[in-house]
This record gives C-alpha cells, structure tokens and sequence, in this order.
C-alpha cells in the first residue's frame, strides 16, 4: 500500500510540474483551438473527462459528505489527474493500511 501510494504522490507532481511549464511556455487558447480542430484532438479531449467523470463517480460513492464529493468532483473537472492523484494519496493515508476502506470510504 506504501508503494502505490507513493506512486500516487509522484504522478500528482510529475502532473504540477508539467501544467507549471504548460502555463509558462504555451499558449492554452491557441494550442487548445488547434486541438479541438483536429478529429483525435477531440477524441482525447472527451476520453479524459469520460475517465474523470468515472473516478468522479467513485469520489461520490466514497465520500460522507455530499458537499466534499462534489467540490472534488469540480477541482478535478478543473485540474484534472494531478487532483486524481492527489485524492488517491489523501484516500491511501485514510484508509489506515485498510483496503476495503480505501476503495468504500465511509461505506466500509
């Protein structure tokens, strides 16, 4: 449980560092229209909110609070997998070496 989570936390800033240097080198509405141009731009696009709104769906089953899920739910929508990964490692450390905990939440 300690290795994957410790995955997690490098995954969560490999994925800071890398929207640092998006942010600082590129241009998001230029590059973005150009994606969004291109058929596989948009296949992309769409696959990685299907798989956020699947992990989403898991952050809303686990979670007590309603108002907790959802402003997960939106900083991920927001900040994608670097928020996924951050979740992940919050939810390992909670869990307390419990994997039916860290899969159900407050439902185990």
């Amino acid at each position: 449980m300690k290795t994957a989570q410790s995955v997690a936390a490098l995954f969560a800033l490999i994925m800071a560092a890398a929207i640092a240097y998006a942010f600082a080198v590129g241009d998001f509405s230029g590059e973005g229209a150009r994606m969004l141009a291109m058929p596989w731009g948009i296949v992309s696009l769409l696959d990685v909110y299907v798989g956020f709104l699947l992990f989403c769906g898991w952050v809303l089953y686990r979670e007590q609070s309603l108002a907790v899920a959802l402003a997960w739910t939106v900083a991920i929508l927001i900040l994608g997998n670097m928020l996924t990964a951050i979740y992940v490692v919050l939810a390992f450390r909670a869990c307390g070496g419990d994997w039916k905990r860290f899969w159900l939440g407050a439902r185990a």
